[in-house]
């Protein structure tokens, strides 16, 4: 079993307009598909779940549509918190704070906080996030040190600069999952998914459930990871 898995959530705007629907319905909708994969991975043993929750990138997006993502994570955290409390889950959240209304930020703060002492699963949201701001973010609080006079730069290695990502406190994602047929990362942990295993399903978000996760995890089954080395079994 995958110790860390991280998920793309795509393809709600695609749901919805297959049926005639507004976005936003598709957005709901992968609402509802969040739920599932939280308590599937938590009945499967999964320890770490990531998920996409809004990129850096997303502020492109129409306002409007904005206002509905921003929306729903609001009625989530406030309708499925305490769920998440009660199934020994712990949430944490990682991205850029800069921009969000404060009490977004509150809401977050507030997830965390009150999940803080859980030991199930760890449930990671990335909001605001972007891969490549991260890996700026880090470097730019390397490079203070090193301006402070307390780094020496040729102390700087992979493992210190992995210390100081948003993802420090966890391990690196075992397999990652994107639904709707899109073959890309989109700046979803570059650094962290170096030798993560990748599944590309064709289902858009909304329809993912426990088997569409547990399918995905048969297929990283039968991965042979080599990590850059040759299979045991090689001649």
């Amino acid at each position: 079993m995958p110790a860390h898995v991280a998920i793309i959530m795509d393809g709600n705007g695609r749901w919805a307009a297959a049926r005639g629907l507004p976005r936003v319905e598709g957005h709901r909708r992968g609402v509802v598909a969040l739920r599932r994969a939280v308590r599937a991975a938590d009945a499967m043993g999964i320890r770490y779940l990531t998920v996409y929750g809004f990129s850096t990138e997303n502020w492109r997006r129409p306002a409007e549509e904005v206002a509905d993502l921003f929306g729903l994570l609001r009625i989530f955290i406030r309708r499925d918190l305490a769920e998440l409390h009660e199934s020994n889950v712990r949430v944490r959240v990682i991205g850029d704070r800069a921009g969000l209304d404060e009490d977004v930020v509150a809401l977050l703060d507030e997830a965390q906080d009150l999940t803080r002492r859980n030991t199930g699963l760890t449930f990671v949201v990335a909001f605001n996030y972007g891969g490549r701001q991260e890996i700026a973010r880090a470097a730019r609080a390397l490079a203070r040190l090193v301006r402070a006079g307390q780094l020496d730069p040729e102390a700087i290695d992979v493992d210190l600069l992995g210390s100081v990502l948003d993802t420090r406190d966890f391990p690196d994602p075992d397999l990652v999952i994107r639904t709707s047929g899109e073959v890309r990362i989109s700046n979803f942990l570059p650094w962290q998914t170096a030798y993560s295993e990748f599944v590309f399903l064709s289902e858009h978000w909304p329809d993912f459930d426990e088997a569409t996760l547990r399918g995905a995890v048969e297929q990283f089954l039968r991965r042979d990871r080599r990590f850059g080395g040759r299979n045991a079994r090689a001649v």
